[in-house]
């Protein structure tokens, strides 16, 4: 087991990392102020994996309320939502029970702003179920749900009391779920850790093909990057906009395209590759640099083209991005492989050049 810290002065916590950690009580029961735990889980998660965390809390004596959602991107909405407070409310949770989030980045948002919101905060921990939730979402307290205006523009910093990351749980995700997760890995080693990408080019196979050893690392890698970025930058005043290199197109892809059309991973290295273009159209980076990471997404099975909605709509879509400051657009956009800047020098036509070349034919996932 790997353990990491995010550094947030009493608010810190540990990241937990390696298999079969969902059955390790010592790790989650000393988080406890109270003998009762509110599980929220989905459809697709609880089969799996709900009985065997159910299993290690009850034999530390704690009381579980399973709350069960439907799975997908496009549940997660204020409707879902009200669906964990009804059943907090019902139960006569009080705000110092436990809310454990089981599953995905949608499980983990949601739960995290059900947590956030419940009494004005209750206690929560992250037990993030896919690759990308494990490298990315469960760790940093950003939590949300989705507006059909924009993807996650309804939410709150909340951070967790713990993230247990079991690789194990990584046995069972789909291929096409694992694939989405290498995106955000792969996103770490171009926005900061160049030997990360280095090690990324090399080691990609293994990660395909669910090397325990590699996903380890991998998992470890990704947590200590973000973990030091958020620790710098909680709330995303500086540098930890630099985490969402292709996120601003990504986003317009899923809200355009209807969320839960393409995963969130999916529309990220698409949207990667529009910034990386526009990087390009800047004199940034050079094409064999765009050449070099494209190959990296096409070889984790990811779309390096986003569908046609339009120049127009995209532009429309982008402009409920977070990271618009006084009506001007600003871009994650990349200075060569291992340093990203949030910049505002592209100009609208450029940006429209740059969608317009990534953007030519629908990308079939």
């Amino acid at each position: 087991m790997e353990t990491l810290e995010v550094a947030l002065g009493e608010r810190s916590y540990p990241i937990h990392i390696g298999p079969d950690l969902l059955a390790r009580a010592d790790l989650l029961l000393p988080h406890f102020s109270q003998k009762k735990a509110v599980v929220v889980t989905n459809e697709t998660v609880a089969p799996l994996y709900l009985q065997r965390l159910c299993a290690t809390l009850s034999s530390g004596s704690v009381e579980v309320l399973p709350v069960i959602l439907p799975d997908g991107e496009q549940f997660k909405n204020w409707e879902t939502l009200n669906r964990v407070f009804d059943a907090l409310l019902g139960a006569l949770c009080e705000r110092n029970t436990t809310l454990i989030a089981l599953g995905g980045g949608v499980i983990g948002d949601m739960g995290g702003f059900a947590a956030a919101c419940y009494q004005r905060g209750m206690p929560f921990i992250q037990v993030p179920t896919t690759l990308l939730s494990q490298v990315d979402s469960s760790v940093g307290g950003k939590t949300a749900i989705n507006h059909p205006l924009g993807k996650n523009m309804i939410g709150a910093f909340y951070q967790p009391k713990l993230v247990l990351a079991d690789i194990s749980t990584l046995d069972t995700l789909p291929d096409r779920e694992l694939k989405a997760g290498l995106a955000e890995i792969i996103k770490y080693g171009l926005i900061r850790d160049p030997e990360f990408f280095d090690w990324l080019e090399i080691n990609l196979d293994k990660l395909l093909k669910r090397d325990r050893m590699a996903m380890v690392h991998a998992v470890q890698r990704s947590c200590a990057n973000k973990a030091a970025v958020v620790a710098a930058d909680e709330r995303e005043s500086g540098e930890r906009a630099l985490l969402n290199l292709g996120h601003t197109f990504g986003h317009a892809i899923e809200t355009g395209l209807g969320y839960g059309e393409w995963l969130h991973g999916e529309a990220v290295a698409a949207g990667t590759l529009i910034a990386a273009e526009l990087s390009c159209r800047l004199g940034w980076i050079d094409a064999g640099t765009v050449a070099r990471i494209e190959r990296l997404f096409v070889r984790a099975g990811l779309p390096v083209m986003g569908p046609h909605l339009g120049v127009n709509r995209y532009l429309e879509l982008m402009s409920h991005d977070k990271k618009v400051l006084d009506g001007k657009l600003r871009l994650v956009l990349l200075q060569r492989i291992g340093k990203a800047v949030v910049s505002d020098v592209a100009t609208g036509a450029q940006i429209a050049e740059a969608i317009e070349v990534r953007c030519t034919k629908m990308g079939n996932i």
